[in-house]
């Protein structure tokens, strides 16, 4: 079973927060960080892990950009395909990218990667 977790991008301030708690709400959500509290949607951009790794082992969120180790072509925006029920990495399936791919940014600080490869 994979382990569900959360970051959360704060737009006011401009980084990520590891997420404690989310509490539940009508309207809005309470999403907890080490002392801080966030209301949801308002300020923050949550982002689900993936539950697999890059190949140096680092975690994979939603929003990651992900990178080709043996070319350094730029391989997509990891995002959730919900028709078919699995994580997608431009025109490839997340598992698959996993064994030669790399995080080299996410879609807030890096989408300039992107551009690049237009």
């Amino acid at each position: 079973m994979r382990e569900i977790k959360f970051r959360a991008w704060v737009n006011n301030y401009k980084k990520f927060e590891a997420i404690e708690f989310i509490g539940a709400g009508q309207k809005t959500f309470p999403v907890y960080t080490k002392g801080n509290k966030y209301w949801f949607p308002m300020q923050v951009v949550l982002e689900q892990y993936t539950g697999l790794k890059d190949f140096n082992g680092i975690e994979i969120y939603e929003g990651d950009i992900l990178q080709d180790v043996d070319d350094s072509t730029i391989v997509g925006v990891v995002e959730y395909d919900e028709a078919f029920g699995e994580y997608d990495c431009g025109d490839n399936n997340l598992y698959e990218c996993t064994r030669d791919c790399v995080v080299v940014g996410n879609i807030h600080k890096n989408a300039d990667l992107l551009e690049e490869q237009s």
